[in-house]
């Protein structure tokens, strides 16, 4: 791996002004406050928020407005990194990347399929790697999950292995906490048997379990010949409430998805994500079956909002830094705060 050096303040823009969006856009210009970065840009379709100064949305001093014509934006500013947060599904965002990448920007993305896209997409992946590398750019996906809490912790529990047999992730979360979209995506308030017609159509539940198995089977360099995921549903056994939904008893109020990696029959890698509203004792645990065994229990869990938007910005760094093409959390250097 190549370090590169880079000078602050590093120019960055906001793509996607959602609630993560909103929240990076905060946080960039507490940062730039002090040095570290200036934010040169905002991009959103949203035509609510096109016009709209940075500042009267998410508070602080700015006079960068939201714009819309990502080609120009980006010509215009000529940031150094984006930070891109618009949506999970790796091909519907391609082009959003790739216009980022011709532009000379880094990209560090929250789009799950991205944060291990080479087996899903080997043709995008290697489409993204050979632009980022044309246009001398880092493409990254990367996020509290997937990205950190159920791949990149583990992995770090190995450090100290001399064997590993097994890795079991579990996280629990208390979704009436998290935002919005995250609530709907996961079917609070729906029925059940809306539950199991959206599993079928897919694109439901949490996106990235599988990434995870295959970051964590990568960076461990085992094989999987077999993978299965499971999604169900958590259903409300009282009235449940959130700030955006109320669920009575009967209704779906969350998930229990889990996703298993097996190498030769036996399983390596199980990941259980249970994420609901109301979820009691909410937490995140890794556990190393091997020499020495690992048992990491983080109580209260991380809060996964705050948190994605952590795992973006300490990414700048890490992406100026590292050689060009398309990456993983496991091939730029290990995530530390940024600009404290």
């Amino acid at each position: 791996m190549t370090t590169r050096p880079y000078a602050a303040p590093v120019r960055v823009l906001q793509f996607g002004m959602g609630p993560i969006g909103r929240a990076c856009a905060h946080a960039l210009l507490l940062k730039e406050r002090r040095g570290h970065v200036v934010l040169v840009g905002a991009l959103d379709i949203d035509p609510s928020l096109v016009g709209q100064r940075v500042d009267s949305l998410v508070g602080g001093q700015s006079d960068v407005e939201v714009t819309s014509d990502a080609s120009a934006t980006l010509a215009a500013v000529r940031p150094d990194v984006v930070l891109h947060t618009t949506g999970s599904f790796l091909p519907s965002v391609k082009g959003q990347i790739l216009d980022c990448v011709q532009a000379g920007a880094h990209v560090v993305s929250s789009t799950e399929e991205l944060t291990y896209p080479y087996n899903k997409y080997p043709e995008l992946s290697r489409e993204l790697d050979q632009a980022a590398k044309a246009h001398n750019v880092v493409v990254l996906g990367t996020g509290v999950n997937p990205g950190y809490a159920m791949d990149t912790l583990a992995l770090a529990a190995t450090g100290v292995s001399t064997s590993a047999d097994r890795i079991e992730v579990e996280r629990i979360v208390d979704a009436a906490r998290r935002r919005r979209p995250l609530q709907a995506k996961i079917g609070a308030g729906i029925s059940v048997r809306e539950f199991k017609r959206r599993r079928r159509k897919g694109g439901f539940g949490h996106i990235g379990l599988r990434e995870s198995v295959e970051l964590v089977a990568s960076g461990l360099r085992w094989v999987l010949d077999e993978m299965e995921e499971t999604l169900e549903p958590v259903v409300a056994r009282e009235l449940v409430k959130s700030k955006y939904f109320s669920v009575p008893a009967g209704r779906v109020c969350g998930i229990h998805q889990t996703a298993v990696g097996r190498c030769r029959g036996a399983e390596r890698i199980r990941l259980t994500l249970k994420m609901f509203l109301g979820a009691r004792d909410p937490m995140d645990r890794v556990r190393v079956h091997g020499t020495p065994p690992i048992d990491m229990l983080i109580q209260g869990g991380i809060f996964g909002d705050t948190a994605t938007v952590g795992a973006l910005i300490n990414a700048i760094p890490q992406v100026m830094s590292s050689a060009p093409g398309l990456h993983t959390v496991t091939s730029v250097p290990l995530p530390r705060a940024f600009g404290l």
